[in-house]
């Protein structure tokens, strides 16, 4: 058994810190997955996370990464061609995710640190050659929020265009009218800002969505949102669900709405605040554009140059953790995550920490 490492205090991208009292939520005891006890659990977790996500569609449940769903929205949903807006590394993954599963699929590439903008996805759409539109809305690799009610007025100029969205590291940190934004696909992961262990995936799948895939051949297995769907509305699931983690799901469903919805977004939009005054007033520069800068964790420009695996390795000491910049961004950028159960302490106490070690 490998030595227990002393445990950091996370603020990277995901996965995020995890309160004890929700960990120990996933202790609950064990039920059987075709039991009434978990039906029961699955019909209580329905509602709130329609409250969550501001809809009426159905919510999946899904014992995967985010990444398994993002593979099933094209191979339920595109019958002709995608259109894959990208502007950093998970928005590229969802491209090439596309081509892996033999759908044609055209990138609309923004450069590395700007926005997706609703006139460049308009004048594609124009074409007519697409069918769906995939777009992560909050790129953890560049620290990119791209300008969701912006884009959504542009796709309910195109309805034959199923709108299918990445909220992985957005969704239960920032407002996400789902249904009032026309999403058809809105997934996400649980290990961001929903503050739980990696392994679950959720996602809100549209009634028109549902009729498209109905149509599409080979949409695969175990992400066959038809299958899912019937599954769903017995609450269960086609194979066997993540049961700890569903426990802790509901628990932490539970205290999100405790806290309130609209105070759980003001707090994290002020800790994206903090952070970015604090850079500024250090000397560092923001990496993404103005105006599009994340709400869940700020990407700092490394501007002063520092040595980012020292300063990591000084922050290891303290029991903290930061994330380096990503892929061809590392050391030229670092990320500080502010999201699921961070708090605006919290956050203040690594940015002292940061700023002991720097000087």
């Amino acid at each position: 058994m490998a030595a227990a490492q002393p445990h950091r205090r996370l603020f990277i991208p995901g996965p995020v810190e995890v309160l004890p009292e929700v960990l120990a939520a996933m202790a609950t005891p064990m039920i059987g997955h075709r039991s009434a006890e978990y039906a029961a659990l699955q019909g209580a977790v329905r509602p709130k996370l329609g409250t969550l996500l501001y809809t009426q569609n159905r919510v999946f449940l899904s014992a995967s990464s985010a990444t398994g769903l993002m593979e099933g929205a094209v191979r339920n949903l595109c019958a002709r061609r995608v259109l894959s807006c990208t502007n950093g590394a998970f928005s590229e993954r969802w491209h090439e995710i596309a081509l892996a599963n033999g759908k044609e699929a055209d990138a609309l590439a923004a450069e590395w640190g700007k926005a997706v903008r609703p006139e460049q996805i308009e004048e594609k759409l124009k074409t007519g050659r697409y069918d769906v539109l995939t777009l992560v809305h909050n790129e953890t690799s560049t620290g990119v929020m791209n300008p969701l009610a912006g884009i959504a007025e542009v796709m309910r100029r195109f309805p034959e265009v199923m709108f299918v969205v990445d909220t992985v590291s957005s969704l239960a940190g920032v407002k996400i009218e789902v249904d009032k934004l026309g999403i058809d696909v809105c997934l996400a992961g649980v290990q961001k800002a929903f503050a739980l262990p990696p392994g679950l995936a959720v996602c809100s799948v549209s009634a028109r969505a549902l009729e498209r895939a109905a149509t599409v051949k080979h949409r695969g297995y175990y992400f066959d949102f038809i299958e899912m769907k019937d599954y769903h509305d017995k609450d269960q699931t086609p194979a066997t669900p993540a049961i700890s983690q569903i426990f802790a799901l509901d628990f932490q469903l539970d205290r999100m709405l405790k806290e309130g919805l609209e105070a759980r977004w003001e707090r994290h939009l002020g800790m994206a605040r903090r952070c970015r005054s604090w850079a500024a007033e250090r000397g560092f520069g923001l990496f993404p554009e103005a105006g599009y800068e994340s709400v869940t964790l700020t990407t700092v420009a490394n501007t002063r140059n520092v040595d980012m695996k020292k300063l990591e390795a000084e922050l290891a000491k303290r029991g903290k953790e930061i994330s380096n910049g990503y892929g061809k961004l590392k050391g030229k950028t670092f990320r500080i995550a502010h999201m699921g159960d961070c708090t605006p302490a919290d956050l203040d106490g690594v940015l002292s920490d940061i700023d002991q070690i720097l000087g």
